[in-house]
């Protein structure tokens, strides 16, 4: 990691990114006049906390906060910033709701197997905390003066994904159906409707791309994951139509190892949903 992880980097006007060695997962902060938005809010609840703090280094308006999408390293550490409003996709907040609990013990599970006492004690102790204010498809908030857009363009990485558009400062905060340093996450993604919302993705991005990890990008690199997500529907399609087992079809796709292992099998899992 570079010596700028952990600092809030201004990546935009009034638009900051502060990048964490656990997981390299992105946080954003959009500071309006009286206002400011946290997007995303870490994977526990002191991590939230120490999330807050930092926040507080930047500005001293009052906040509110969005999840990009359900997974726990993005909305554990909600309750930190209560009793500020939360925003998420409506299947986000039904997804923490109902089944948050088993997220967090399969998490604490693999903390277990990999020795690490601390994260299971602080994840075991975090209060799940879902959004409060549901969106479908869009919203747009006021943010100290600041219209900020929300956006469900698609399933993708999860079916409750939101971008975060900040039109003044030509920037998108896309969450996790963007990843900067690591292949795609697939585990509860949906393959086959991936590429079309990356294609909705790239009519919104003006400027600069704050994925949901690593480094921030630009839209020529949007573009190549694109074709990567179109590869993968292609061949998974083709593999399911001949009946090619996917640990095979899982050779020529764009990705390696257990990524293209687990794209296959989600590919192959819409396929056998689809009507006959």
């Amino acid at each position: 990691m570079t010596g700028a992880t952990e600092k809030w980097r201004e990546v935009g006007d009034r638009v900051y990114v502060r990048r964490h060695h656990d997981m390299d997962l992105n946080v954003g902060l959009v500071v309006g006049d009286g206002a400011c938005l946290v997007v995303d809010t870490r994977a526990t609840f002191e991590q939230g906390r120490e999330l807050t703090d930092a926040v507080r280094t930047v500005t001293p308006h009052p906040w509110a906060v969005v999840n990009t999408h359900m997974h726990f390293d993005h909305s554990f550490g909600n309750a930190a910033f209560r009793p500020a409003s939360i925003w998420g996709h409506r299947r986000c907040v039904e997804a923490l709701t109902d089944d948050g609990e088993a997220m967090r013990l399969r998490r604490v599970e693999r903390y277990r197997e990999a020795g690490d006492a601390e994260k299971v004690a602080q994840l075991t102790a975090t209060r799940i905390d879902p959004p409060d204010l549901p969106v479908d498809d869009t919203a747009t908030l006021d943010v100290g003066g600041r219209p900020v857009g929300l956006r469900h363009l698609g399933r993708g990485h999860t079916d409750n994904d939101l971008v975060v558009l900040v039109p003044d400062a030509d920037l998108l905060l896309a969450g996790d159906l963007v990843e900067e340093g690591a292949p795609p996450q697939f585990g509860d993604g949906f393959p086959l409707d991936w590429p079309a919302t990356m294609d909705a993705v790239l009519a919104l991005i003006s400027g600069a791309v704050v994925p949901g990890h690593g480094a921030v990008v630009d839209r020529a690199f949007v573009e190549g994951q694109l074709g990567e997500l179109a590869r993968l529907a292609e061949v998974a399609r083709d593999g399911y139509a001949t009946g090619r087992p996917a640990v095979e079809v899982a050779r020529d796709v764009p990705y390696f190892g257990e990524f293209a292992l687990q794209a296959v099998e989600r590919a192959y899992l819409q396929l056998s949903a689809e009507p006959a």
